[in-house]
Order: C-alpha cells, then sequence, then structure tokens
C-alpha cells in the first residue's frame, strides 16, 4: 500500500486573514483490481468509480464528474487528466488537443476498462511520460447497466477475465448501434459529454471476434474515404501509419481488424465501414478521427489489457505531437465539406484498389466435427505463417444527392427535433405560417427487416422521386441551415437513403400507412366519372390493362390505381415530411 500525504492549504496569512493549514493524511492504494489478481480479473462497476473518486481525491490533475443519465438509473461518468489542471474543455481547446476514451460499451470486452484505469494513475503519479499538449478524457464504464449484470459464461469464444460484464445494456440494447436513433438513455447523456469535450481523437475499446491469428491488438479507423477531406487523408498516410510504427517499436505487432467470419484471413478482407450508427462512426460525422481497438479474444487478458494500455499511450503520443495538425484539419474539413456541390454516401468496397498485409496468422484446415459430423473449420496455433494478404480500405460512395441550403422539419415531427437538439443543432423556428415552394421526396419503394434488430425494423434499399412543391409550412415549424458545425450529421441523418437515416430507422413510419380509402361500389361511378374528365389518364389506364396482365385481373389494384391518381387521394401518404430548401 503507497501512503499518500495530502497537503490541502485553504490560504497563505496573506493580509489580515489568518487561516490554519487543513492536513489530510489517508492511505490510498491505487493498485487495480487487475494487477492484483495477476491479470485474471477485471473491476467490478462500484470499484471502478471508487477508484477515479479516489484518484481524483488526492491528484489535482484528476477531475471526475457526474453527467447525465443511463437506463440502469446509475449516472454516466467522465474522468479527466490534464496536466494543468484545467477541465473547462472550450477554455483549454485552443491550446490543447483533446483524447476521448470511451470504456465498456460492451462491458464484457471489459479490455480498455482496465487499462485506462492504470493509465490514469500512471500520469496522475507522473509515472510516464507527460504529453504537453494533450487533455486526456474518458468514460470509464459507458454501459452501465451491462457492466451491473455480471457473469462468467456470456462471452463464450473470449478467454477471460473470470467475470465481466454483458453486451446489452439494461433495456438490452447493444449500445455500439444507437448512436443515431438514441433509444437509450446512455446514448442521449453520450451526446451531451461528446459535445462538451469536443474531441479530436476518439478512442473506442473492444475485444474482437472472427478468425484467430497472431496479434493481440488490432485497429479499426473509421473509414477514410468515408471521412473525406484533408482529416481522411492524414488518417490513411499519417495517423494509422504512425501507430502502427508506435506499437512496432514497443514489440506489439498490430494489424487492421480482421474482418473475416466462418473463413481463413489469408483469402483478404475489406476494412470494416463503420457507419453512424458506430461510435467511430458517429464520431466522424464531427470531423473526429476514430478508431476501435480490438483485441484478439483467444489471447490471455493480461496481454490484451496491456496491449491495449500501449495503444493508448501511443495515440496519445501522436495526438500530442500532431495536436496542432489535427485541430487545422478538422476545420478544412468542416470548411471544404460545406463548400462541396454534393453528398456522397452508401460507401461499397472498391475490389479494383487492393493493398498488401504482411498478415501473421495460423495455418487452418477444414475437419469433420466431432459434433455435428459436418465440416468445421480449425485453426492450428503450432503452425504461424508470416503471408501476403490482400486487403481492400478504398470505398467508394454509391449514392450522392445535390447538397441543399438547409431542411425544413415541421414541429410534428418533435422525436426527431428533440435528438437535434441534443445533437446542438442550430434551428430556426418560423415566426408565421409560410407558404414556400420546396423540394419534396416521396418514398418510392423500399424493403423492411423481417426481424428485430435493436429494437427496430430498418429499412433498407430506399428509393426516392422529388418534385418541386408548395408547402405550407407552419409558425412553429423549423429552418435547419446546413452551413453549420453539424452538417455532416444532419445529411446523414435527414437524406432517407442514407445508411443510418432516421426513415431508416423508423422514426417517419406513420407515413408509409395510408389512412384514407374508398368503397368500391361507391368508387366505381367516381372513377367513371373521373376518367370521362381525364381522357389522357384514361389512355394511361388501359395502356396500363393493355400491357400488364396481372393488373388487367385484379379489379381492386385497377380501381386502387385510379384513385391514386385522382384528387381523393391522401398527399401525405408516403410523403418524406421533411423538406429540402435548395440553394
Amino acid at each position: 500500500m503507497k501512503k499518500i500525504l495530502v497537503l490541502a492549504i485553504f490560504a497563505l496569512g496573506l493580509g489580515s486573514c489568518d487561516f490554519s493549514n487543513y492536513i489530510l493524511e489517508q492511505d490510498y492504494d491505487f493498485t487495480t483490481v487487475f494487477e492484483k489478481s495477476g491479470g485474471t480479473e477485471t473491476a467490478t462497476y462500484t470499484e471502478i468509480i471508487d477508484y477515479y473518486e479516489d484518484l481524483a481525491a488526492v491528484y489535482s490533475t484528476i477531475n471526475l464528474q457526474r453527467i447525465g443519465e443511463t437506463d440502469s438509473g446509475e449516472p454516466l461518468h467522465l474522468v479527466t487528466y490534464s496536466r494543468n489542471r484545467e477541465f473547462d474543455f472550450e477554455s483549454s481547446r485552443e491550446d490543447n488537443s483533446i483524447v476521448m476514451i470511451n470504456n465498456g460499451i460492451h462491458p464484457g470486452e471489459s479490455d480498455g476498462i482496465d487499462a485506462t484505469m492504470m493509465l490514469f494513475r500512471d500520469l496522475a503519479q507522473d509515472s510516464i511520460a507527460l504529453p504537453e499538449n494533450t487533455i486526456i478524457a474518458a468514460i470509464p464504464v459507458y454501459n452501465v447497466g451491462g457492466a451491473l449484470n455480471r457473469n462468467s459464461f456470456t462471452r463464450t469464444n473470449q478467454s477471460g477475465p473470470k467475470s465481466y460484464g454483458f453486451r446489452g445494456n439494461a433495456q438490452n440494447y447493444d449500445l455500439n448501434r444507437d448512436f443515431i436513433k438514441a433509444d437509450t438513455k446512455n446514448t442521449r447523456s453520450f451526446y451531451e459529454i461528446f459535445h462538451m469535450v469536443n474531441p479530436d481523437i476518439f478512442i473506442d475499446t473492444h475485444v474482437s471476434n472472427g478468425a484467430d491469428y497472431q496479434y493481440i491488438l488490432t485497429h479499426l479507423f473509421t473509414q477514410h474515404d468515408q471521412m473525406g477531406g484533408p482529416l481522411g487523408n492524414y488518417l490513411k498516410t499519417e495517423l494509422r501509419p504512425a501507430l502502427e510504427k508506435a506499437l512496432q517499436k514497443k514489440d506489439w505487432e498490430t494489424t487492421p481488424y480482421v474482418n473475416v467470419f466462418g473463413d481463413v484471413p489469408e483469402k483478404g478482407f475489406s476494412q470494416f465501414l463503420d457507419t453512424p450508427r458506430y461510435s467511430t462512426g458517429y464520431a466522424a460525422l464531427w470531423n473526429t478521427l476514430g478508431v476501435m481497438i480490438e483485441t484478439h479474444m483467444l489471447k490471455p487478458y493480461d496481454q490484451r489489457v496491456l496491449g491495449t494500455y500501449e495503444f493508448l499511450r501511443s495515440m496519445i503520443d501522436i495526438a500530442d505531437e500532431d495536436a496542432e495538425l489535427i485541430k487545422k484539419l478538422r476545420e478544412r474539413n468542416l470548411k471544404e465539406f460545406q463548400e462541396m456541390n454534393t453528398y456522397a454516401f452508401d460507401f461499397k468496397v472498391d475490389s479494383s484498389m487492393v493493398s498488401t498485409l504482411q498478415f501473421k496468422g495460423y495455418e487452418a484446415e477444414r475437419i469433420p466435427s466431432q459434433v455435428t459430423g459436418f465440416e468445421r473449420l480449425r485453426y492450428d496455433i503450432t503452425r504461424p505463417f508470416t503471408k501476403p494478404v490482400d486487403y481492400y480500405d478504398n470505398f467508394t460512395a454509391t449514392r450522392e444527392v445535390k447538397m441543399p441550403q438547409g431542411y425544413i422539419v415541421p414541429q410534428a415531427w418533435w422525436p426527431v427535433l428533440n435528438l437535434l437538439e441534443l445533437n446542438n443543432v442550430t434551428m430556426i423556428p418560423f415566426e408565421k405560417d409560410t407558404s414556400m415552394t420546396l423540394e419534396v421526396y416521396r418514398i418510392k419503394d423500399y424493403e423492411t427487416r423481417n426481424t428485430a434488430y435493436e429494437g427496430h425494423y430498418p429499412h433498407s434499399n430506399v428509393e426516392v422521386e422529388s418534385s418541386r412543391e408548395k408547402v405550407m409550412v407552419r409558425e412553429g415549424d423549423v429552418f435547419i441551415p446546413l452551413n453549420q458545425k453539424a452538417a455532416k450529421y444532419l445529411l446523414a441523418t435527414l437524406e432517407p437513403q442514407a445508411p443510418d437515416s432516421f426513415f431508416k430507422w423508423n422514426f417517419f413510419d406513420s407515413i408509409l400507412q395510408q389512412k384514407e380509402g374508398f368503397s368500391p361500389y361507391v368508387f366505381e361511378e367516381v372513377a367513371r366519372e373521373f376518367l370521362d374528365d381525364h381522357p389522357e389518364i384514361e389512355e394511361e389506364f388501359l395502356a396500363k390493362k393493355s400491357n400488364e396482365p396481372e393488373f388487367a385481373e385484379n379489379w381492386y389494384a385497377q380501381l386502387d390505381w385510379i384513385h391514386k391518381k385522382s384528387d381523393h387521394y391522401e398527399k401525405s401518404h408516403l410523403r418524406y415530411p421533411v423538406f429540402r430548401v435548395n440553394r
């Protein structure tokens, strides 16, 4: 046990003031649960928070805050290290880079929890090289509910620790799929923390699954083409190589996240695409450089934690050295993005561009299963290899839209407006009813998932058609300009075809259901009169019957088609209720 003498001097007897020195002496032990167990155990939620409370009580370079709620009923915490004891992020941002670490999004993947506890202690005690120009903030445990749901069995393929938390949070959500839809209090509190901290680099700590290989450490950077601009180029050509080189100097070999399941890595693999539902994909919307640490599930727990520790230190060193450069690149990225004419999205692997990894893996074979009798995959760790492996880390956008001046969102869609507000989006309310000509989308086609996914039935393969229409904008509806820091976030959420748009996450599903219909026996006469008054539509109707046998044999489909051509058909059906104000 280490004895720490803490002197709290309230005054120095200046002028007529006569205060006595207050001396508090207490024993603190900052050896972590991980270290005490010989690298086989991870701290409980209570032990983690107690540890940081003690650390903050003893060292003035450490600050611990409670910020927001979680679904578990417990608060989120933010622990910060500042060499200069400056904990106001806004005022200290100009002179410092800011690195934010997120731990325990999947509490069974606890490596980062223990590594960060040791890191903050070592920074506080000056036992490692201290960053000159970097403030480090960390969420000790993000998924508090999952951390409290402790067990020893649900990480079926993972080697240690002895017990750990559960992947789902208190509502059984996977929080690393919640950064756009924000179904949880955890995510809504994360928004507050993230925008307060405004990190230059964001690190999320994980443990991988999938193939077997020699590496303890793998990395998953946000996809550089999706990030775009000078920041994306820096990520690919400077940040990633610098990290790999720094870890190699420490004898920690690393490789990109091995995005392989059910097959062997030497056949080649692509980078994981982190769309905005994921933490690093969300961070990229705000021009924050994001990376996930993915340690290997089958490696001993002590090695995984120590590897995570060195990874964090290496990233902090890079952030410290490149502090001024990263800040300038973030500003340039936002400025250049806002000056673009089109927004590109829905990225897919570019198979024409391939790089080569000198990959350290294990030979594998297919053998009969002693359980099922079918063929199974087995890796032989006694036969390591180093081979060139194809790696695809270039992506191209498959869709693009013209950038609008902004969007108009009717006040009726308050669940969406609430999320925009939580993300500090600038919104300007209309002060009176106004008729405007706007670009309006209609949902032309879409598919919907048949089974639940994270509390939703997301849509995919969305197709839209657009038109210019007169729209009555009501007092209290809001105009959202694109010329703001939230530009990427707005396009990613409000463009219905974007991969993690609010439309795809079911926020606008009520427009997909037709509310008014017709009784065929009544509409027959109305339909005949309508066709008589609109011969051009009758011509189209007869051609459709002639060319489409199924339509010709379906009397109700014919009446429905005519109804949809008439003024009786409701305009709100399939009309996307977010309107584009074009430049």
